[in-house]
């Protein structure tokens, strides 16, 4: 965000992503700290002391060129830098204590913000970096949370879950396709690598559906035994499905006449009228197919959420403004996915609905690099995950409104569904 260049609120923002880092484990006991090893997760305190680690590499150590200086965490680099140590090694590092751990975020941070205060323009790129990647863990750690059944931060404090809205279109918005120029500029703002260059694009015309697909509509094509018709899924998609023995998402259940999800460490009872959320790649594309509908292109949902906006707005599909608290479902407001037809406020110009948060959204497309594709001085964020794993769009209601934005790129592996992630579909015209 293009205020971050003032180092008073970069400041500001730091504290506040400390903070909430901090809060989303500070409730679990000393046992529940010792997760057990599984791929998609990272034990919390080597998770912690990484983005400890990554904030004072880039912040107090990077030099541009030739060896680090030294860290305030002895020989910390070949323990908590992701790019070297094996997944499964970080469960083995017993000097990463609740004490070591706490104690090295307090000094990291501390020296962080006094070096903030000497700063230069330039150097602020990296300050701002590793305030984004601190927030990107904290909705990984949410996840985390999630995925082992751990209970919900304590801290978390959630606003009256708004009424659905009818929308203002019904079912599909349509477009027109045409050129549009897709990803971000190199400006003020910081723009993270795989966002560039911007570049033309041509579409053919589309609809995209005016709202995210919901839990009762995704509950449909469970009860037809979607999950059971191989024509339905990708081949790959398929495989998956044999293979995790998948009958339905993966927090559903089914009790009697109810159906169920699972939130954190409680069960509650399924919402139809929210967006169906944890379901993979796959899984979205087979109820595309059972819908006689499609996955939007990531280029489609570009284009979509900057109809209609000149340059200068196209931040968000409403413009270029963030809106206040509780008008769209990001930053915890809401502790969970509000309604897929709820907050109108956070409509794009065209009419499509929570575009921006709520859940994120799987798209057709593979993470690939844009064409005149440079690395950023994190050469490890965006290169080693291109042509494997699938582009989401939009943010999630645990994502940081300073984050996520019409151009902005996340991206997982098509079979992972511990994402809070949903989907939209779209039609050709």
């Amino acid at each position: 965000m293009r205020e971050l260049n003032d180092p008073a609120m970069l400041r500001a923002a730091l504290i506040d992503a400390r903070r909430r880092m901090l809060a989303l484990y500070g409730h679990l006991s000393p046992l529940q700290l010792l997760v057990p090893y599984l791929r998609i997760v990272n034990p919390p305190l080597w998770e912690m002391a990484h983005v400890g680690w990554f904030q004072e590499y880039w912040c107090l150590r990077h030099r541009g060129s030739g060896e680090p200086l030294r860290s305030r965490l002895p020989d910390c680099d070949p323990m908590l830098n992701s790019a070297i140590i094996p997944h499964p090694e970080r469960w083995k590092l017993p000097r990463l204590t609740g004490a070591s751990v706490s104690d090295y975020l307090r000094r990291e941070f501390d020296d962080t913000l006094e070096a903030l205060e000497r700063s230069t323009p330039e150097s602020r790129y990296f300050f701002a970096l590793s305030l984004y990647h601190e927030d990107m863990h904290s909705e990984a750690m949410l996840m985390t949370l999630q995925t082992l059944a751990l209970p919900e931060p304590e801290s978390s404090a959630h606003g009256t879950v708004p009424r659905p809205v009818p929308a203002p279109a019904a079912g599909d918005v349509a477009f027109e396709g045409g050129e549009f120029d897709m990803g971000s500029r190199q400006g003020p703002d910081f723009v993270f690598d795989n966002e560039l260059a911007a570049h033309r694009v041509r579409l053919e015309p589309f609809a995209l559906a005016a709202v995210a697909v919901t839990n009762g509509e995704y509950l449909a094509f469970v009860e037809a035994g979607g999950y059971g018709r191989e024509e339905l899924w990708s081949q790959q998609g398929w495989r998956w499905r044999e293979d995790a023995g998948a009958l339905a998402p993966c927090y559903w259940r089914r009790e009697e006449r109810r159906w169920l999800v699972r939130r954190f460490d409680g069960w509650e009872p399924l919402r139809a009228e929210d967006p169906v959320m944890h379901v993979n790649a796959h899984e979205a594309e087979a109820y595309c197919r059972f819908a006689r509908r499609r996955l939007p292109s990531e280029a489609e949902w570009e284009f979509a959420a900057c109809a209609d906006l000149g340059l200068e707005a196209d931040r968000y599909p409403w413009g270029a403004e963030a809106l206040g608290q509780g008008a769209f479902s990001l930053d915890g407001a809401y502790g969970a996915p509000v309604p897929a037809a709820a907050l109108p406020a956070c409509d794009s110009r065209r009419g499509v609905r929570q575009m921006i948060g709520n859940v994120w959204e799987w798209t057709a497309t593979a993470f690939a690099p844009y064409p005149g594709f440079a690395p950023g001085p994190y050469r490890e964020y965006s290169e080693p995950w291109f042509h494997t794993h699938r582009v989401l769009r939009g943010g999630c209601f645990a994502t940081r409104a300073r984050l996520v934005h019409n151009r902005w790129r996340n991206f997982y592996t098509p079979e992972r569904n511990d994402v809070f992630a949903g989907f939209r579909t779209a039609v050709s015209l």
